[in-house]
């Protein structure tokens, strides 16, 4: 228990009239050294519970140029190009070809882009489990393709959706004249 000095008891030297000593005061901090266990505790369990989350993302070494391209089907593909606006033209199919399904303009969310993936997951699953193909190997490949007027928010977003969805296989590669023509045609450029 902690102790505050204030004196002798407050008696003059010398003669005098005989008076009786008065106590010491004294603070009891036990109480204070409590609460200053409780907030350190308070504040390491907050600061551990509010770790920054981040989503790995594999791109590739740029000194490699000769890489063979990966071919896959373009029924298994689906193209993401973001727009501005928190816009984005989809089309299924691949870029060298004449699209599949598409071009469509959508929006971000459960209702848009979210949707859109599980569709074309399901339905290339489908085909994958009709054709006997090993559906961990041969399920869908998404393209991302950020224009230069989306902005970074939208960029994250679709990672985001692919983490939701579950795709596997997706890559972000540059946008093409092509693409900027679809998101001109929808006014989203």
């Amino acid at each position: 228990m902690a102790e505050l000095n204030t004196g002798d008891g407050g008696g003059k030297k010398g003669g005098g009239k005989v008076r009786s000593k008065k106590a010491n005061p004294s603070v009891d901090l036990t109480a204070m050294v409590d609460l200053a266990f409780l907030l350190i505790t308070f504040f390491i369990l907050t600061t551990t519970l509010s770790k920054p989350q981040s989503m790995n993302l594999a791109m590739p070494d740029k000194q490699k140029i000769e890489d063979t391209p990966t071919e896959t089907p373009a029924w298994r593909t689906l193209t993401l190009v973001l727009g501005t606006g928190d816009k984005l033209v989809w089309y299924s199919g691949r870029a060298d070809g004449p699209p599949l399904d598409g071009p469509v303009a959508t929006t971000y969310g459960k209702t848009g882009v979210r949707d859109l993936i599980l569709n074309k997951k399901a339905g290339v699953d489908a085909r994958n489990k009709a054709e006997g193909a090993d559906l961990e190997k041969s399920g869908i490949t998404v393209i991302i393709k950020p224009s230069k007027k989306s902005n970074y928010k939208n960029l994250v977003d679709i990672l985001d959706e692919m983490a939701i969805t579950k795709v596997k296989k997706y890559a972000i590669v540059d946008i093409t004249d092509a693409d900027i023509k679809f998101l001109e045609d929808n006014k989203i450029y």
